[in-house]
């Protein structure tokens, strides 16, 4: 069965750039069909043989029908549309050899949206106006490569012309040269790291690597967002969330928070979890001309030009240990969390300058005053560094309790098995 690339844009402001891109597709022998997303119900450019999946094909697939994208008010139309989008590429997914996007605020807001609805593996680029600034909101927890247009997209010019041509070999060469996704001989173990929690991990791997096939995710913003995309998917079996540092920047406006929703698939799913507070004791922001007034009196560590880390006080953490107890409390499944008392990071320990016991003790207040513990869900304390050796075979010994614990409730339900 012949796949196609599909070249997503909105034909009624960006006909001339769809084209050029399906003609330097056919030129790298890559086949192509182009989808108009444009929110106006004329479908005379697939008349003319111009686009080959019209407007109201799409919208058809919105599930209220083709009038709630055509409703007359833009920003409405835009949002349903992408609806329809994401359910007409989720039912042809298998004809999909590729996503190229193109667009400017509204159309990358409206075409990515589909993209993350896409499975991992796939290849998508977005050619957006967009893809300079902050594109965390677009990629989200998914693989979507970003390429800045330079110029805006208004016409072909020779600036345009190359760019659009760079794009069209960039999928071309994913697709001609794609490689089979495989799901892991070994079951997933799903880790979050920070460089300040790095050692802890790097040992976690080193013991578990030879049973589970460890996948690390950076804890900037979108990590544990993709992280929990594959617990949902079922393709992870166990989390080691050593590194919560995203929740820092969620309560406290850092740069690297991470959704509101973190932690929500784990009580869905109830995925065999354990967690610690890696990096709890920094918020991140960009250069030090970021950082908010309010915090101007605050302490902090410039970790590059780019990176600026503010110690969170004894109050923020005992916040924290609130918010994630809160968390935990809708998990039923086997969930542990594990508290280093000699430091939750390489800054936090003697002679660095996060090191704050007081801080440390304050978010155990929190999460002890709000956590229920059960035979389930359990708080545990250690005098450890979340870096030293000791703390990682703590780790592995909980690790193992709950992945024993999973093991008996599949083995004792008919039918069940992991």
């Amino acid at each position: 069965m012949a796949k196609f690339v599909y070249i997503i844009g909105t034909a009624d402001t960006k006909l001339e750039e769809l084209l050029w891109l399906k003609s330097c597709l056919r030129s790298a022998r890559v086949d192509s069909h182009i989808i108009d997303v444009s929110t106006g119900s004329s479908n005379a450019f697939h008349e003319n043989n111009q686009v080959d999946i019209n407007t109201t094909q799409i919208a058809a697939y919105h599930p209220d029908g083709i009038d709630a994208v055509f409703c007359g008010e833009r920003g409405r139309a835009v949002t349903a549309m992408s609806v329809a989008l994401t359910y007409f590429l989720q039912n042809t997914v298998d004809d999909i050899s590729g996503l190229l996007g193109i667009g400017g605020s509204g159309g990358t807001a409206l075409i990515t949206s589909a993209m993350q609805a896409m499975p991992i593996g796939i290849p998508k680029l977005m050619v957006s106006t967009m893809a300079s600034g902050n594109v965390g909101g677009y990629v989200g927890g998914v693989d979507i490569a970003m390429l800045y247009t330079v110029t805006d997209l208004s016409g072909l010019n020779y600036l345009s012309r190359t760019i659009l041509a760079n794009a069209a070999n960039m999928i071309a060469g994913a697709v001609n040269n794609a490689v089979e996704y495989n799901h892991a001989r070994k079951p997933v173990l799903g880790l979050t790291m920070f460089g300040v929690t790095t050692p802890c991990i790097n040992q976690l791997i080193a013991s578990l690597g030879e049973e589970f096939d460890p996948l690390v995710f950076h804890a900037t913003g979108n990590g544990g967002t993709s992280m929990e995309r594959l617990v949902e998917n079922r393709e992870i079996v166990g989390v080691l969330d050593i590194t919560l540092t995203e929740a820092a920047d969620l309560l406290f406006g850092g740069v690297l928070a991470c959704p509101e929703t973190r932690l929500d698939c784990i009580a869905q799913t109830q995925t065999p979890w354990v967690g610690s507070a890696g990096a709890l004791d920094m918020i991140n922001f960009s250069g030090r001309d970021s950082i908010p007034e309010r915090y101007a009196h605050r302490q902090f560590v410039e970790h590059n030009a780019q990176v600026t880390l503010m110690r969170t006080t004894p109050e923020e953490n005992y916040q924290l240990g609130v918010w994630i107890g809160n968390k935990l409390n809708h998990c039923n499944g086997p969930v542990r969390f594990i508290i280093p008392e000699g430091g939750f990071s390489a800054l936090d320990a003697p002679g660095q300058p996060f090191f704050d016991p007081q801080a440390r003790q304050a978010f155990a207040e929190g999460l002890e005053s709000t956590v229920t513990q059960t035979a389930q869900r359990q708080i545990i304390k250690t005098p450890h560094h979340i870096n030293a050796p000791e703390f990682s075979s703590l780790v592995i010994a909980q690790f193992q309790d709950v992945m024993q614990h999973q093991r008996t409730v599949h083995d004792s339900t008919p039918g069940k098995s992991l």
